[in-house]
């Protein structure tokens, strides 16, 4: 088969593979869809390490092509996703309801990250087939009637953008502030809409994502090559600040403004991906007694997770599609890395088919 391996630093080619076997509990499933992340762009430069070889790519919607002999409860030939955490579901870490932390405790302690291991610890889904572990846990059939760039953002974009909003307690009534209007942002403002936000403020500078915000939701959009974010956000608040402010960047700049725009006692829910330490400023944190949250988020996986998210869709709540703004084959994944790396021609989210 044909897949995307990490080379070295700065490559990543499309490479011969073998189809994977698979055991007991695993399922294989043919690629139809997939698509690249930020987090495949770290990878891609060097910034968050693999082993050399690896299948890249976690968002994987395809149909399955072989069970394995204890999967019960699915069929070959039926359309899936899984998400991009694949939770075993018996761990330490999932039987204290943290999905994402699926990982082997060590005599160094505990590994985080562990559930995810699509494109990080085992081979990934930008390639021609897939290897799913822990099918029946994974493994969330289609809804009849939806394509699948209607599902194409729920094993990572929406999970990771939905519990920015979630982590983050959103309620009834709240003014939100997300800082960057990426896919994940955008999924972040749409999250934090349909949990009961009344003002979202949405901050970013590139006005084709400023305008999709609009559709998901922000009622402001502030331009922060034109403003100050923190200013601007105090004054649309009367200087009240945000219950919620989310970032989703990964930067010291948007994570440090986004704890000046807390009202005392708010919440910052981080979902970017740092490439750095981070620096909290004494006067922001009110020396540690502004009664403020710091909560982190790793995408939620796991099939029931991506049922709920699908509904989300399937009942007309939320329309990912304008998030895919070009599509390549899989032969020219190179290609389609060079545009989405360099955020290249208006580039939100490419879609991958074999």
């Amino acid at each position: 088969m044909k897949a995307a391996v990490f080379v070295e630093s700065n490559r990543i080619a499309l490479e011969e593979k073998p189809i994977p076997d698979i055991g007991p509990l695993d399922a294989l499933i043919r690629i139809t869809t997939t698509t690249i992340c930020g987090t495949d762009v770290h990878i891609l430069k060097g910034e968050y390490p693999v082993k050399k070889g690896l299948t890249i790519g976690h968002e994987p919607v395809g149909i399955i092509e072989k069970l394995g002999s204890a999967v019960e409860g699915y069929e070959e030939g039926q359309r899936v996703i899984a998400g991009a955490i694949t939770p075993s579901g018996h761990s330490a870490a999932c039987l204290c309801g943290y999905h994402s932390q699926d990982g082997a405790g060590t005599k160094h302690g505990f590994k985080p990250l562990g559930g995810w291991r699509f494109g990080n610890t085992i081979d990934g889904a930008q390639a021609e087939y897939l290897l799913v572990p822990d099918a029946m846990a994974n493994l969330a059939p289609i809804p009849d009637g939806l394509s699948d760039e209607q599902v194409l953002m729920c094993p990572d974009i929406m999970s990771t953008g939905f519990a920015g909003a979630e982590s983050g307690s959103v309620r009834i009534g709240d003014t939100v502030a997300v800082f960057a209007q990426g896919p994940i942002g955008l999924s972040a403002t749409a999250g934090a809409r349909l949990m009961g936000a009344t003002t979202i403020i949405g901050v970013d500078a590139v006005p084709e994502r400023m305008e999709i915000a609009r559709t998901m939701g922000a009622d402001h959009l502030v331009d922060f090559t034109k403003v100050d974010p923190v200013d601007e956000i105090m004054r649309l608040t009367d200087g009240r600040g945000v219950d919620v402010a989310i970032e989703a960047l990964g930067r010291q700049e948007t994570f440090e403004a986004a704890l000046r725009v807390l009202r005392p006692g708010g919440t910052l829910s981080s979902l970017g991906v740092y490439s750095g330490d981070l620096t909290i400023p004494l006067d922001a944190f009110s020396a540690g007694l502004g009664d403020h949250k710091i909560v982190t988020t790793l995408c939620p996986g796991g099939k029931e997770r991506m049922r709920r998210l699908m509904e989300v869709i399937n009942a007309d709540r939320l329309d990912t599609r304008p998030l895919v703004t070009h599509r390549f084959k899989l032969d020219k994944i190179e290609e389609a890395y060079d545009l989405f790396a360099n955020q290249r021609d208006g580039v939100l989210k490419v879609a991958i088919t074999p």
